[in-house]
């Protein structure tokens, strides 16, 4: 990591782009110990970027006097704020080729055949569906001579599963593949994008206490119950909060300044900048600070002309986001918390969807699904112009959005307001049905 440390000071640009078309990007290579014969071998290190992941390191190391090698992924950008769940059903072989980035902090399931491997027994790999089949293949079979020997049951049992393990890449019944990571940084591919993927489902969860000291954020001595010290409402009321994070963009040390705030002709919410001295990215979060409403709200808005666009927007990070004449859905946590205008909304869309989505360049591009999201960005900047009428339905189960009624206190003709009552579903994924706040006290 010395490497990256003397990068920063020097003012380079460690991390660039993969792609097969950079000859002058090459890996740095580092003389290091092997751990198998424990002579010196060569570990090389390639700095790049994947957007949605930030950056990452790619390493390889390899022994030329035992001849053992190995390779593994990590993150070179932040923890994110909250724990991300893939949850995608394999159906086809062409699933199986869907790309996956799964942190060493990754928990991956198979639940039709009760298996799991736990977080951190395995190092972070840039895959495929089928590769990480092939690994976990790899890893039962590891130790099978020396089992059969120590206990030839159990072998015989593994032998079992990995045959069932092995028929999963023919898909002849459908399977489904759950990679849960706490730290927010793995992903499955969307072969749709910019369309809804019907076979993957992406959810978003707070991490326990355990999962933050897993990954480092709690401290193995501090009380899972007891909040530290002066983190109350009142002490957060009249003053700027300042604490020490990274930049997502450079990953260099910045800070976020966050303040209880009032909006006007609505509620109370937190907002959060980060401002990097570096690079000079700058980002904003809007967070709600009241409670969830007893019922959902959606938000439609007939968007008719270019001065929609400057309208005030407060999309919270429960609330969905649909274009029906575009075909597009955005489900909830896939951008985070903004107070904005809605042609903010729609160019962080846009960023989302086109300019950041890893599939479209170098060795995983794929002509003709990039030529579909740049038709897709070209259809959002037509809408932006207002040369293309369309709807902005903002969707909250939560009830903590809001969109500027720019006629008030007069009825808005284009935007219409549903309140409603939530599903059990959404209350589920809230995280409602089994939150009790009466009574509780009864249960002990």
């Amino acid at each position: 990591m010395s490497v990256i440390a003397q990068e920063h000071v020097r003012g380079g640009n460690v991390f660039k782009d993969l792609s097969a078309d950079d000859e002058d990007w090459q890996p740095t290579e580092i003389e290091s110990l092997c751990m198998n014969c424990y002579q010196n071998g060569t570990t090389r290190l390639l700095l790049t970027k994947i957007p949605f992941f930030k950056e990452i390191i790619v390493s390889s190391f390899s022994c030329d006097q035992c001849r053992w090698s190995n390779t593994e992924i990590q993150s070179a950008g932040r923890i994110q704020e909250q724990g991300v769940c893939y949850t995608l059903k394999v159906t086809s072989k062409h699933d199986l080729n869907r790309e996956v980035v799964k942190m060493d902090s990754a928990t991956t399931r198979i639940p039709e055949l009760d298996f799991e491997i736990p977080p951190f027994t395995q190092k972070g790999a840039l895959s495929t569906v089928e590769g990480l089949l092939d690994r976990a293949v790899a890893g039962l079979e590891q130790d099978q001579a020396a089992r059969r020997e120590a206990d030839p049951e159990v072998a015989d049992k593994i032998h079992t599963f990995l045959q069932k393990l092995k028929k999963l890449k023919d898909v002849d019944e459908a399977f489904t593949v759950v990679i849960e990571d706490p730290s927010g940084n793995s992903f499955v591919e969307n072969p749709s994008a910019p369309l809804k993927d019907e076979a993957l489902t992406v959810s978003w969860f707070r991490r326990s206490a355990q999962q933050e000291k897993q990954l480092g954020l709690r401290a193995d001595d501090e009380s899972d119950n007891d909040p530290p010290p002066g983190d109350d409402l009142e002490s957060m009321r009249g003053e700027v909060l300042v604490f020490n994070t990274n930049c997502p963009e450079c990953n260099a040390p910045a800070s976020t300044n966050m303040k209880l705030v009032q909006i006007p002709h609505f509620k109370e919410a937190i907002i959060m900048a980060t401002i990097c001295d570096s690079c000079g990215h700058r980002t904003n979060e809007v967070k709600s600070g009241g409670a969830t409403e007893d019922k959902g709200t959606k938000i439609t808005l007939r968007i008719t002309s270019a001065s929609d666009m400057t309208r005030d927007l407060l999309k919270s990070e429960t609330c969905s986001v649909f274009i029906p004449e575009l075909d597009f859905e955005l489900g909830m946590a896939a951008l985070c918390g903004k107070f904005t205008t809605v042609e903010g909304l729609l160019t962080d869309i846009k960023d989302l969807v086109v300019a950041k989505n890893p599939f479209v360049c170098g060795d995983s591009g794929d002509s003709s699904r990039a030529d579909k999201l740049k038709e897709f960005g070209e259809k959002i900047d037509s809408i932006i112009a207002g040369r293309t009428k369309a709807r902005l339905i903002l969707d909250d189960p939560a009830g903590n959005s809001y969109l500027e009624n720019v006629y008030v206190p007069e009825p808005d003709p284009e935007m219409t307001v549903e309140i409603y009552e939530r599903t059990f579903e959404q209350n589920e994924e809230l995280g409602l049905n089994d939150m009790k706040t009466e009574n509780y006290q009864d249960d002990n």
